[in-house]
């Protein structure tokens, strides 16, 4: 990807809602460390495998995504994005609805690649 790294890594952001909400588990997991764990808002915690398996079932179901604010801090190999978005979703099996979530993501470069290794949900 062209542009500053910082770029790169907010575009990662969106890919990965977009990946989600088509249910494109390749491609998320491509966006994925295999080192990958992601906390929910509930305290539960899903690695690589699991998450894409909920994602590719309909266990997490994603329908839309708008985002409010997602700024990017890079330090050297690493970086960390607080994405806040409007997101549409069914996950668990809760009822569609309209969530205002913040996904804190630690991201690493791996060569000349950005990969996620953790992200925690939560409201805002």
């Amino acid at each position: 990807m062209a542009g500053s790294d910082a770029q790169v890594i907010h575009a990662l952001y969106h890919s990965m809602y977009r990946f989600m909400i088509d249910r494109d588990v390749a491609r998320l997991g491509g966006l994925l460390d295999d080192s990958f764990v992601l906390v929910h808002m509930t305290g539960r915690r899903q690695g690589k495998e699991e998450f894409l398996r909920c994602v590719a079932d309909g266990t997490l179901a994603y329908y839309d995504e708008v985002e409010e604010s997602c700024p990017v801090r890079v330090r050297g190999d690493r970086a960390q994005l607080v994405g806040r978005s409007l997101v549409e979703a069914s996950p668990f099996g809760a009822r569609r609805s309209t969530w205002r979530l913040q996904q804190e993501i630690d991201l690493v470069r791996r060569g000349d690649r950005w990969l996620m290794t953790r992200a925690v949900a939560s409201m805002y």
